[in-house]
């Protein structure tokens, strides 16, 4: 098929400009990140005269951020084992600052969570109720506590240890045990022989006065445990929901 000169002209030119629009767009992606680099690290004197200078200056900003990237991975390493010593130690104020940063470094960690939400529940029960003293802090912990829960939970819906902690949390320090049961019922969804986690859901169902599940929770806790004195503490239990049943 034959292309009048003309058409061929005009299609050459949109050509060139194309080219030309492609070079200036490069060209000017390595100015802005020379210049960049330059405004942060202060390197070189005027403005970059070159491809070449701009590729030098970038590689050498790409080099100082890959040395900030892993002086950061370990920062976040220390902060992580000190938060692990200082949970060693049962130094739970203090932990918690440690685990504060390991989480700004690591915010996807649901173990860093859980433990904050640990600590925090530790800390709150320190925090008794003297008499003409601002009880806020004390709250303050507990809130902290489920929020650590919550998101090691959002994190990892199959960690069972933030379940497992904020079923208590819930159950016998903030007097919520409605809350407590779909984590500690799909607690034992996935771990279905957790005696401990059914005395805590079965003590949920008791403040609710759901007896007959307590009943139930009891009769599989006598039924599977190996530990003679939770048998007997399941058993005794189950004679307190039979009376509330029955009168």
């Amino acid at each position: 098929m034959k292309i009048k000169l003309g058409a061929a002209m005009g299609l050459a030119a949109v050509l060139i400009g194309i080219i030309a629009a492609y070079g200036f767009s490069m060209k000017q992606r390595y100015k802005d990140r020379g210049e960049f680099a330059q405004q942060v690290f202060n390197e070189g004197n005027g403005a970059f005269e070159s491809i070449e200078e701009l590729k030098t200056a970038i590689a050498a900003y790409d080099k100082r951020i890959e040395r900030h990237v892993q002086d950061a991975a370990k920062t976040a390493s220390y902060w992580k084992l000190l938060a692990s010593r200082l949970l060693d130690q049962r130094l739970y104020g203090e932990a918690l600052e440690a685990l504060e940063r390991a989480i700004f470094y690591n915010p996807m960690d649901p173990a860093l969570h859980y433990y904050t939400g640990m600590s925090a529940g530790i800390m709150a029960k320190s925090q008794h109720r003297y008499p003409g003293r601002d009880n806020a802090v004390r709250e303050e912990y507990y809130t902290l506590a489920e929020d650590a829960f919550l998101r090691a939970i959002e994190l990892d819906g199959r960690y069972l240890r933030p379940r497992y902690s904020l079923g208590v949390l819930y159950v016998f320090d903030l007097g919520r045990p409605g809350d407590a049961i779909p984590h500690l019922e799909r607690y034992l969804e996935i771990s279905r022989s957790d005696v401990d986690t059914m005395f805590v859901l079965a003590a949920a169902h008791y403040s609710l006065k759901n007896y007959k599940a307590a009943v139930e929770l009891y009769d599989r806790i006598i039924t599977i445990t190996p530990d003679e004195k939770k048998r007997i503490e399941a058993q005794n239990n189950r004679q307190v929901m039979m009376g509330h049943i029955y009168g």
